[in-house]
């Protein structure tokens, strides 16, 4: 597949963001097995400077229970030439392909960003770009849980999680990690930027949760990242949520 929509605002040579979630028909363990055999692949693959293979939440924001149905690839390439060639000729992304029931990908640029990943900055070779005006807006929070501080996470998320998703603005999110309880994220899709800050801020329980992670030290590590979409490609819950606020690829 080749994405028109980004061909037009991006040069083939310049580094690029993809998150890709995939959805399969029936919930099994090869998805989980796909996460650690897969990681060969990834680590092989020209062109790409930092990834995630993550499973998937069964809810829409945080959620300790794994849903065996989907999972996902967080990737941050080089250059959208490279990223092009993985998704056209690697045998995962083929694989994928044949047998999901449903992929969706997002390809964005970051705008702001802080924090660390496993030790290092993701977006270290990227230079932040111009948000749009106006434009939808990817938000990707994640952070590593200090184990004496799981009971603290997990009394707190559900009000947070509530009001997310009440969020009018809101055009889907999802929960994902690495590993249950400890590595935990979240990538939500907006319609603009003074919503997310209306909700970050605006919300009481999350006010509150910022504040007791910074009082009471519950992440050994975090990262949080907005990102400027630039196109999407397939379906997500049966649509593409971003498809009526900006060119689809093609």
């Amino acid at each position: 597949m080749h994405h028109l929509g980004l061909s037009q605002m991006i040069s083939g040579n310049e580094p690029i963001v993809a998150f890709t979630l995939i959805r399969y028909q029936e919930p099994s363990l090869r998805t989980l097995v796909y996460l650690g055999l897969d990681r060969w692949t990834m680590a092989r693959t020209p062109g790409l400077h930092f990834w995630r293979l993550l499973g998937v939440g069964q809810g829409k924001a945080f959620d300790s229970h794994a849903d065996l149905r989907r999972s996902a690839i967080f990737s941050v390439w080089h250059s959208y030439a490279a990223l092009h060639q993985f998704e056209v000729q690697s045998a995962l992304m083929k694989r994928v392909q044949s047998q999901a029931e449903e992929v969706w990908t997002v390809y964005m640029q970051p705008v702001r960003w802080h924090g660390v990943w496993g030790g290092q900055d993701p977006f270290r070779e990227m230079m932040p770009v111009s948000p749009p005006q106006p434009g939808p807006w990817v938000i990707l929070t994640r952070a590593t849980i200090r184990p004496n501080r799981v009971r603290a996470f997990l009394g707190a998320v559900p009000a947070v999680a509530e009001q997310l998703l009440e969020q009018p603005a809101l055009l889907n999110s999802v929960g994902i990690g690495e590993a249950p309880l400890f590595y935990q994220a979240t990538l939500s899709l907006w319609q603009s930027l003074p919503d997310v800050t209306a909700f970050a801020y605006g919300q009481q329980a999350h006010r509150e949760v910022i504040w007791r992670t910074r009082q009471e030290g519950w992440y050994s590590e975090e990262l949080f990242a907005r990102f400027r979409p630039l196109a999407a490609s397939g379906t997500w819950d049966g649509t593409n949520p971003l498809s009526q606020l900006m060119a689809p690829a093609s």
